[in-house]
Order: C-alpha cells, then sequence, then structure tokens
C-alpha cells in the first residue's frame, strides 16, 4: 500500500508532535478515551488468560492501567514513541499493580519472536508507515494463538476539513488514512490470521474550525505528512478554509467525521476456521462468541 509522496509521514515529526502534547492529551483526548473504551468491552467477548499484553502506542498508559487491573497476573507493557507520553504514563502506576514502560517505534519492536500473548492497540495504526510493516512486528511478535485487538482511523475521518483545505490551497492539510478493505488485505499478507473488521462513524460538533484545529493539536495529531506545507498559512488561505467549512454548520455546530475501524485477528495458529462460499470466507462482527462456546 504505497502512499503518494505528498501524504507520507514524517516520523520524526511525528514522534516530536506526540511529545510536545502527552502534558495536557489527557484533557483533550476524549474521543481516544472513547474509542479505547469500546475497545476494551470488545476485548471482554474473549476469554483469555495472557501471561503477556503488550498495549501498542500507550499513550499517557490510562489503558495500560486497565489492562492490568483486567490481566493482573500478567506482564503488561506500555510501549510508545513519545517518551513524554511514557513520562505521563508513570501517573497512572501502582506499587501494587505495575506496568512496564518502553519507549520504541511500533515499525521496529524490541521483543522476541513469539514473546506475546495480548497485543491491544487503539487509535495507533494510522500513524504507522509502512503499515505492513508495524502489521508484520504485530504479527513476529504474537504467539502462534496471540490475539490482536485493535483500532484505527479511516479515510473518512476529518473529510470536511480535508475538503475545506482543498479549497483553499494544494498542501496536504489532513493526514492520510488506509480504508477497511486495504487494512484486512494488509492484516492477511503480514500473516494474521481470521481477521475481523467492521466500522462506526463518530461526528462530534464544534463552534468554529479552528477549536477543531486546536484539539488536534492538543492531542498532538496535527498535520505530519511529507506535503503539509512548510510556512505559516497566509491570513486568506485561512479565511477561504474556513468559508468553505461554515457552509456545513448545522445546529449552530460544524460537524467533524471520525470513522473508526475496529478489528481483531489471531496469531499464526489461526482459529476455528469460518465456512467458506465459492473460495470466500466471511464473519460478520456479531458472530463472535467466547473461546469454547458454539
Amino acid at each position: 500500500m504505497p502512499s503518494a509522496p505528498g501524504s507520507r509521514l514524517d516520523r520524526g515529526k511525528l514522534r516530536a508532535s506526540f511529545d510536545r502534547a502527552s502534558a495536557g492529551y489527557e484533557c483533550a483526548a476524549a474521543l481516544q478515551a472513547r474509542v479505547a473504551a469500546e475497545l476494551l468491552e470488545r476485548l471482554a467477548v474473549f476469554a483469555l488468560e495472557p501471561r503477556v499484553v503488550l498495549d501498542l502506542g500507550a499513550g499517557t498508559g490510562h489503558v495500560t492501567r486497565e489492562l492490568k487491573r483486567r490481566y493482573r497476573r500478567a506482564l503488561v507493557i506500555a510501549l510508545d514513541l513519545a517518551p513524554g507520553m511514557l513520562r505521563e504514563a508513570r501517573r497512572h502506576q501502582h506499587w501494587w499493580r505495575r506496568f512496564e514502560r518502553v519507549c520504541a517505534d511500533a515499525l521496529r519492536l524490541p521483543l522476541a519472536d513469539a514473546s506475546v500473548d495480548v497485543v491491544f492497540s487503539s487509535l495507533m495504526l494510522q500513524w504507522c508507515e509502512p503499515l505492513e510493516t508495524a502489521l508484520a512486528e504485530c504479527r513476529r511478535v504474537l504467539k502462534p494463538d496471540g490475539f490482536f485487538g485493535f483500532s484505527t482511523l479511516g479515510p473518512d475521518t476529518l473529510h470536511e476539513l480535508r475538503d475545506a483545505w482543498a479549497s483553499a490551497d494544494g498542501y496536504n492539510h489532513v493526514n492520510h488514512f488506509v480504508d477497511m478493505h486495504e487494512l484486512g488485505d494488509a492484516l492477511v499478507r503480514a500473516g494474521l490470521m481470521e481477521p475481523v473488521l467492521d466500522v462506526e462513524r463518530v461526528q462530534v460538533g464544534y463552534p468554529d474550525v479552528l477549536s477543531l484545529m486546536r484539539d488536534l493539536k492538543a492531542i498532538g495529531a496535527h498535520n505530519v505528512t511529507a506535503g503539509r506545507p512548510r510556512a505559516l498559512v497566509g491570513r486568506s488561505r485561512l479565511k477561504r478554509m474556513q468559508d468553505a467549512y461554515e457552509a456545513l454548520r448545522r445546529d449552530d455546530r460544524l460537524p467533524a467525521t471520525y470513522e473508526v475501524i475496529y478489528g481483531a485477528s489471531w496469531g499464526a495458529a489461526g482459529r476455528r476456521a469460518v465456512a467458506a462460499t465459492a473460495g470466500e470466507a466471511r464473519i460478520a462482527p456479531g458472530s463472535i462468541r467466547r473461546a469454547g462456546r458454539p
């Protein structure tokens, strides 16, 4: 899945952006908290008893703490690209419920092959390029019967902001996101078994577009693509973008759409195969049951 040159992510800028945002991240990350909570609920469907759990893209460790609470006997690892995020994660440590903190890149995990029972990753994969490298690393560190549960963002995310900027200039102002079908193909190519994906669209209302942009900056999620403008945006271009976005105002709010993709898959050993029709296997998200149940 090669990206267009202008949409490629600058990983140095990405790390610096999340590092700067770390201190105030949790106050601004309402959507991220909601998605992580939903993913944790989905994880509860499976009767997992892991010995090692990896929170991949752990951020400030809020969810890592919940994983440790759920899997008390497991070694739980918070791994993040930004050292500032992991410094903040110390606040969620308790002497009776500790987790490990590792600063590393999801594209080069410092973990042994087949050493992890569960990889949990909420809203991190969209920052990985090439995506297939990150998925291959998840596949490598997972035990053969290990579980990979994740959420990420699809291409409809912030389409209002993208379209408004497109009417103002020719630069990339919104990061590129992979669609669900591409993601499913990438999971299979990486060797992860029986992927199950579904999509939820969440719309958040803002009083104005500048409030949306401030929120994105506060969580470190502003534009880090190679095709971003290298100089400050002039007032005239900013005004054109704002005018274009204003055309979408409804009930005194401006909409910002997030396309959230939830997924689950298994390590190389997989699980019981699903029925195939004409060479194509399909499984609905609602068909997942606890292990050991029909």
